[in-house]
This record gives C-alpha cells, structure tokens and sequence, in this order.
C-alpha cells in the first residue's frame, strides 16, 4: 500500500465572494517540491491558463496507461523509443444524471526501436496496460484506445 499527498491551496484575497465573481485560482503542491498552477475550466468561469481538474483527470489516465504500458513493453524486450499522446476527456451526464468525465479516448503513437509488435499484439499490450493501471482501476470512466 502506498499513500499519495498534494496540498491544495485557495484563497479569496482581494476579489469578492460572488460565484460570478469569485476568483477560482489556486495551487496544487506536490510532495516532490512541484507548485502546479490550477482553476475550474474556463466553461465554469476559471481561468483558461492553469490546469483544470477535468484537464488533470485525463493527463493521470493517459499518463498512467502509457507508464503501465511501458513497463509491459520492457518485459516483453519490446524497444520503445518514444511514446506520445493525445488524450481527450469528454463531459456529459452520467447514468445518474450527474456530469462528469465518462468517456476519455487515448490516442498513443508508439516510435519502437526495435521490432515492432503485430496488430493483435499491440491491442493486448494496450488492454493487459488498461488493466493494470492504477489510475483506470480507481474510475468508472470508460477508457478506449484509438488506433
């Protein structure tokens, strides 16, 4: 078992509290010494410059699945020298009527190194990949992988 720690931290400083009005800026702090920049989506009135959290939660799932997948990928002696995504969130009411991100589509370009896997042996290090990862394994958000 292992724990996760992030500090959040907001303050109303100089605006007033009005929802139209209230500032939505704040810090993530993580215990690595890193200082992310976040607010609500700029649909929800926050600032379009720092991450948003529905931004976050996709950056987790592709980042997760990518680094299942290369784990995978080094015990198969598979070569990879390069792995890029782009991974996009979708937002709408879920079975309960509630919004929330149901659906993210990763969409991994795989530069290999060595010899490349088949079609079908690809497709099953992505599934075995979306299995294993942690962040998949805590949502019930469906996760698709485009080719």
């Amino acid at each position: 078992m292992s724990e996760h720690v992030v500090d959040i931290s907001w303050s109303r400083g100089e605006h007033e509290f009005a929802y139209d009005t209230y500032n939505r800026d704040h810090e993530w702090r993580f215990d690595g010494g890193i200082t992310v920049p976040g607010s609500a989506n700029p649909a929800y009135l926050g600032n379009p410059g720092p991450v948003d959290p529905e931004e976050a939660f996709v950056a987790a799932l592709s980042s997760c699945h990518m680094l299942t997948f290369l784990a995978i990928a080094a015990r198969k002696r598979l070569v990879v020298d390069s792995y890029d995504d782009h991974a996009v969130g979708v937002m709408a009411k879920n079975a309960a009527g509630r919004l929330a991100v149901t659906q993210v589509t990763l969409h991994p370009k795989i530069t290999w190194g060595g010899p490349e896997p088949d079609a079908a042996a690809l497709e099953r290090i992505h599934h075995l990949a979306h299995q294993e990862c942690f962040i998949a394994n805590s949502v019930t958000t469906e996760v698709t992988v485009a080719s």
